[in-house]
């Protein structure tokens, strides 16, 4: 598989073997060239500090109008420690995104 820019693709294993640190920056990257908004407002339902912005409908509630905005939400609830006791969730998120994005 290769990526956007026709680059070689990490397999899974590969992406595995990286810090969360490393696959966040990738997962990040990726879903701001493609303008994912999805792919953050999901991060952000997920993250504790997050459901204090999570509507009971599940919609942004106009806090996730742009990918900027939803990037520097995720980054602000994350923190540098990548969710801590959430750690596990994330890696397999920040996985699931890179490997299965088209």
């Amino acid at each position: 598989m290769s990526t956007d820019h026709g680059e070689h693709a990490p397999t899974a294993a590969e992406l595995d073997a990286m810090t969360t640190g490393e696959l966040r920056q990738r997962a990040f990257a990726a879903a701001e060239h493609r303008h994912d908004l999805r792919f953050f407002w999901d991060l952000v339902k997920h993250l504790r500090a997050g459901e204090d912005f999570a509507a009971d409908d599940g919609s942004a509630g106009g806090l996730g109008e742009s990918v900027t905005g939803l990037v520097e939400l995720v980054q602000g609830l994350l923190g540098n420690d990548d969710g801590g006791a959430l750690e596990p969730m994330l890696r397999a998120r920040y996985i699931e995104y890179l490997t299965n994005r088209t």
